[in-house]
């Protein structure tokens, strides 16, 4: 029973943290877009603007973050993020009850809210290193995967009913109380954590602009996860561009309902969690390398199959049907790749890495997004959808065929820390 033995209490408390804040996100999903249309009445480019502007701009402020999540204990950093995040969201209800809410503050609360959150999952991944045995890490990245899919199957619907009671704004609040209940869950970890290890001397202004970088020489010197870092990029920002475009197609020409629309994506999840318990069995049986290369191979060979998605109920099964394999994949090979990351980043530059590996998976995911509207525009949505498609069946390549031993980690850290 690989899966299911317990990894202590002070994991137990950190899971719990990630639990109620993921639920809460996705609780108030499209509660922004919703409250700019609904209660701001803005328009399309306004919306458009709040959407990407926001986390763009959230990625950048986060990158400069990276040195100064380094260097102090990670614990202290994510309840500060999380106390950051409940902050910003709960002034949105306030102003909202006040009559004083405007567009130019939503979009400041989205880019607060999107680099805090950068900063802490950054924060978290050393934080799971440090408390994690080596041995434990795949179980653990697997628990945090499962959960993640949970929250994006129930989030949006309940979300949805709270709204249709409540309003929007009653969501926000949520995803508010959700991060202050985070915070007081990692500060029930206890147990003071290592030190981080010091800086090396020298002026501070070169020092910090070497170090914003330091993630992204990490990933790019280390043969395996420079091809991995290609490889998710790409996969990731061609799955989200497509996204839209099936939208527009299901919700358009063929005239499906959105509580169809809706069901077509929620049900899927069912595959991340069943992807993720998987995962610790398949590596245990089969080794971290082949499951790796598989289920990385796998991922890529769905999305063409969505170009076919036609009216009526054999469309909406094709679409549940490539959905939940490509989730399965995707819940197989994520936390192979968490733990892939962890263990062969030294513990004075997880922070780094995992902030700029995630600043540049949301890169990839906004650049090409925006580049398959403007396809789709020329070729229509459905051919669009083909061409990422056929993309992405060649990022196999891009996979490592071969995983060199570990990088040892750097003297001075913690144990296994990350």
């Amino acid at each position: 029973m690989v899966g299911g033995r317990s990894l202590g209490r002070r994991f137990g408390w950190l899971w719990t943290s990630y639990a109620v804040s993921t639920l809460g996100t996705w609780l108030a999903f499209d509660a922004f877009p919703l409250i700019a249309i609904l209660v701001l009445h803005a328009g399309t480019t306004r919306v458009s603007l709040l959407a990407a502007v926001g986390p763009a701009v959230g990625a950048v402020l986060a990158l400069s973050l990276g040195p100064w999540v380094e260097s102090r204990p990670k614990r202290p950093v994510m309840v500060a993020m999380d106390l950051v995040r409940f902050a910003a969201l709960t002034s949105v209800p306030v102003a909202f009850a006040l009559g004083g809410l405007t567009f130019a503050q939503l979009l400041v609360v989205s880019v607060v809210v999107g680099a805090a959150g950068i900063a802490f999952t950054a924060a978290g991944g050393a934080c799971l290193k440090e408390i994690v045995p080596p041995q434990d890490l795949l179980v653990a990245n697997g628990r945090f995967e499962s959960t993640t899919w949970t929250a994006t199957m129930l989030g949006p619907p309940l979300g949805g009913a709270a709204i249709a009671a409540f309003g929007p704004v009653a969501t926000v609040m949520a995803n508010a109380v959700s991060h202050l209940l985070s915070a007081a869950g990692i500060r029930a970890i206890g147990r003071p954590e290592p030190r981080p290890v010091p800086a090396p001397a020298g002026p501070r202004k070169r020092l910090r602009a070497g170090d914003l970088f330091e993630g992204w020489r990490h990933i790019l010197a280390d043969p395996v996860l420079r091809p991995l870092f290609l490889n998710t990029a790409l996969v990731s920002g061609l799955i989200m561009a497509t996204s839209p475009l099936l939208a527009v197609l299901m919700l358009g020409p063929l005239g499906f309902a959105p509580w169809q629309y809706g069901l077509a994506f929620a049900v899927p999840c069912v595959g991340g969690l069943i992807g993720s318990r998987l995962a610790p069995r398949l590596v245990e049986r089969f080794g971290r390398h082949r499951v790796m290369l598989t289920a990385g191979a796998l991922r890529a060979c769905w999305l063409p199959w969505l170009a076919f998605t036609g009216p009526g109920a054999s469309g909406l099964v094709l679409v549940v049907a490539v959905e939940f394999g490509l989730i399965t994949c995707m819940g197989v090979f994520n936390p192979v790749l968490a733990t892939c990351r962890l263990e062969r980043t030294p513990a004075d530059r997880a922070a780094r890495t995992l902030l700029a590996w995630s600043v540049s998976g949301k890169a990839a995911v906004a650049a090409l997004t925006a580049l398959w509207g403007l396809l789709a525009v020329v070729t229509g949505p459905r051919a669009a959808i083909a061409i990422a498609g056929v993309l992405a069946m060649a990022t196999p390549l891009l996979l490592p065929r071969s995983v060199p031993a570990e990088r040892p980690a750097v003297s001075g850290g913690p144990r296994g820390g990350r």
